[in-house]
């Protein structure tokens, strides 16, 4: 998979921001990629601070881009965007307080087209990178949600499990006057679809299964209604992608299973797509597939924005930096 996202990296060149750069999980990643050529690091911090964590552990940062809030030539500027982009809601001085953090300032890097994509986690929460992002470079005009997705990695095999990280629940968007405008099986469905169009860009031929506790109508219950109206909706946003719901996992892996419970189906049986009904399940799933079933789960891997921004765990290693790097910037 990496081999084919580095040559596109090779063939496309991407530059891309990191909110933490005197991580030394960060610093590690981003001396890798700088040997590697194929991708541009920066790193938010100050300088001296950056070197000098870099120097500590051993890692050979000369050439790289360091970005300081403290001393940008152009922090007037972004803090002008920044208050257009807030609509008068923030000062411009509680702006600038803001850009002095990394996790503004990189988004507003990505926002301000200096870098294309950006990389945080390590040490903010999923909430600090996910809301400037929100805030500032905002969601794709096709899309009303961010989502999240997991490709799961074992050997040849690959699977996408979406949304795992970033959707609690689903729930109808209503106005003033009680009228949905926007119900929780559009959300999910919407969700379905990103997660199979970026599983596409991976290599997945995606057969994507909308889970659930009942296969076909075996059982009932909103869970359930929500699943099988979410495939539906699917089927119609993306006509293109074998979708099918509701199914409980046995129906969407097993063959035998699938065709007895869900006859006829494309994709019972030989699901590739997870998409699950809220994060719990989601969460715990992709879990499992990693700790008990020796997947490699890289991810969360963000869609719906207008620019590609991602979410490190805290417990990452240098080698998920590197890995969420390239993957980050491929889908820029």
């Amino acid at each position: 998979m990496f081999e084919n996202l580095i040559e596109l990296l090779k063939q496309n060149p991407r530059k891309i921001v990191y909110t933490e750069g005197m991580d030394a999980r960060i610093l590690e990643a981003a001396a890798r990629l700088k040997q590697g050529g194929f991708l541009t690091p920066v790193l938010v911090g100050p300088e001296v601070e950056v070197k000098a964590a870099a120097k500590a552990g051993g890692f050979d940062i000369e050439g790289i881009e360091i970005a300081d809030p403290a001393v940008y030539p152009d922090m007037d500027a972004m803090v002008k965007e920044m208050v257009r982009l807030r609509k008068g809601k923030v000062s411009a001085e509680d702006c600038r307080a803001a850009l002095s953090k990394g996790n503004y300032f990189g988004t507003m890097l990505v926002k301000m087209g200096v870098v294309d994509a950006l990389l945080g986690g390590a040490t903010y929460s999923t909430a600090d990178t996910v809301r400037p992002a929100l805030q500032l470079v905002k969601t794709r005009p096709d899309a009303h949600l961010v989502s999240s997705v997991f490709i799961l990695v074992r050997g040849d095999e690959m699977l996408a499990m979406g949304d795992c990280a970033i959707n609690i629940e689903y729930t109808d968007d209503v106005d003033k006057d009680g009228n949905v405008t926007f119900s929780a099986a559009d959300k999910l469905a919407e969700v379905g679809v990103s997660c199979a169009r970026t599983a596409k860009i991976f290599g997945i031929d995606p057969k994507m299964a909308f889970l659930s506790y009942s296969t076909k109508g075996s059982g009932n219950g909103p869970a359930v209604d929500l699943a099988r109206m979410a495939a539906e909706k699917a089927k119609i946003l993306a006509p293109e992608i074998d979708s099918d719901g509701e199914m409980q996992f046995d129906a969407a892996v097993s063959a035998t299973v699938g065709q007895r419970k869900f006859p006829g189906s494309k994709v019972a049986g030989y699901a590739n797509t997870f998409i699950f009904p809220e994060i719990n399940s989601g969460n715990i799933g992709y879990k499992i597939a990693q700790r008990l079933g020796g997947f490699a789960a890289y991810g969360p891997i963000m869609q719906g924005l207008n620019s590609p921004i991602n979410d490190l765990s805290r417990g990452c290693d240098a080698e998920e930096v590197y890995q969420m790097s390239i993957i980050t910037a491929a889908l820029a």
